[in-house]
């Protein structure tokens, strides 16, 4: 059972989930768009999202400066963060500008603000999950996709609901957080998605 429960929190690790959310828009939407431009999306979103952390992660851990890919302590959290902070401007500047494809522009807009509120609560010593930023933020913006585009995905929202409750529990198990850092940390992914949908809807 252990063992089940970590590998729920490896596999649905906080750096999948932008480009998870990514991958879903343009699954589901009913937008035409070139081939070679979502394969150009995806694949600087991986580099960005998932292959540059992982570097990062291990050069940080290389000069002591974190000790464990899930970022236990506050502290741990504040380098990473501001990176991560860093990498997503880059993405709504240069990979998905707002003339290109809004949806996905606001959506990362969204984990911006989500990414600047945990910073903050990592300076005040407050550890909210990540994990739960991660799935909030891709549950809501999915929300707010069926919403837009009038689409039936309930069976995608039921999958992503799952996936919230199944990381919940098993931070929980692992007593890696809380249940006050697990609603603090969807509150903070979900609640920036919902305010900026009238931006894009």
């Amino acid at each position: 059972m252990n063992w089940f429960l970590k590998s729920i929190s490896f596999v649905f690790h906080p750096i999948i989930m932008p480009l998870l959310g990514v991958i879903f828009y343009f699954s589901k939407t009913p937008r035409y768009f070139p081939k070679e431009l979502e394969n150009a999306k995806l694949v600087s979103l991986f580099i960005l999202t998932i292959l540059l952390p992982i570097l990062i992660y291990f050069l940080l851990k290389t000069l002591g400066r974190t000790h464990s890919i899930y970022l236990k302590t506050t502290k741990e959290r504040i380098i990473p963060l501001i990176l991560n902070l860093i990498i997503t401007v880059l993405i709504i500047l240069r990979v998905l500008p707002s003339n290109q494809i809004i949806e996905l522009y606001y959506f990362f807009v969204g984990i911006l603000i989500s990414t600047i509120v945990c910073l903050v609560l990592a300076f005040l010593k407050f550890k909210a999950s990540i994990h739960m930023i991660a799935i909030a933020g891709v549950f809501m913006f999915a929300i707010g996709f069926s919403l837009h585009f009038s689409k039936n995905i309930n069976g995608s929202l039921a999958l992503f609901a799952l996936i919230a409750g199944a990381i919940g529990t098993s931070r929980l198990h692992l007593k890696a957080h809380t249940g006050v850092e697990l609603v603090f940390g969807f509150c903070i992914g979900f609640f920036p998605q919902l305010l900026l949908l009238p931006y894009w809807m």
